[in-house]
């Protein structure tokens, strides 16, 4: 009987999750961090009960948007006041401020009643992996990336490189034609 005690208290408690923004898209990490500020993972989930967990996001300077999306996406601001609308482009809003494009993806996500502010105050977003210890010292699980994120060519190690398939083997007289091939020099 104490042992479903403790799952109730566990259920009711507030996990706080860590997210790691960094090459991923933040529409598509909104849809999952949503989740989480809501509580919509925890069977005592109800749209009016406020029930959802602490989310701490680093890294969000280095988001990534596909395509075009940087110079074409507008994020839109009312005041409220006649002639107070304004639209801010994705690269401009992200050159002001590093996470207010999370903070407006995350804000969009979640339905516009009186428990949107108190899930927003649970969001802790950080530009970087600089995340203050008593933040840190709270975090009990992890969200995994929604992105894979590729290695790169430099994080191989040579006998992967080696190992790798070939298609097929460049002639002897190639030459590469451009800028940056002209100033490296052949690798043999």
């Amino acid at each position: 009987m104490a042992h479903n005690r403790v799952l109730q208290w566990a259920t009711f408690a507030r996990t706080w999750w860590i997210y790691d923004a960094a090459h991923q898209c933040p529409h598509r990490s909104g849809d999952v961090l949503v989740k989480y500020l809501m509580g919509v993972h925890k069977p005592i989930y109800h749209p009016l009960s406020d029930v959802g967990d602490h989310v701490v996001v680093f890294n969000t300077k280095h988001i990534a948007m596909e395509g075009d999306h940087w110079r074409r996406w507008k994020y839109f601001h009312h005041t409220q006041y006649p002639g107070g609308f304004s639209q801010t482009s994705a690269w401009r809003l992200h050159e002001i401020d590093k996470t207010k494009i999370m903070y407006k993806e995350i804000y969009a996500r979640i339905k516009g009643n009186l428990l949107r502010g108190n899930m927003m105050r649970r969001l802790h977003l950080y530009p970087e992996d600089d995340i203050p210890d008593d933040v840190l010292k709270n975090v009990s699980d992890q969200i995994r990336q929604v992105q894979i994120i590729p290695k790169r060519l430099g994080e191989f190690t040579e006998q992967e490189i080696k190992d790798f398939p070939k298609l097929f083997d460049w002639p002897e007289d190639f030459l590469l034609t451009s800028k940056e091939s002209s100033e490296r020099k052949p690798s043999q």
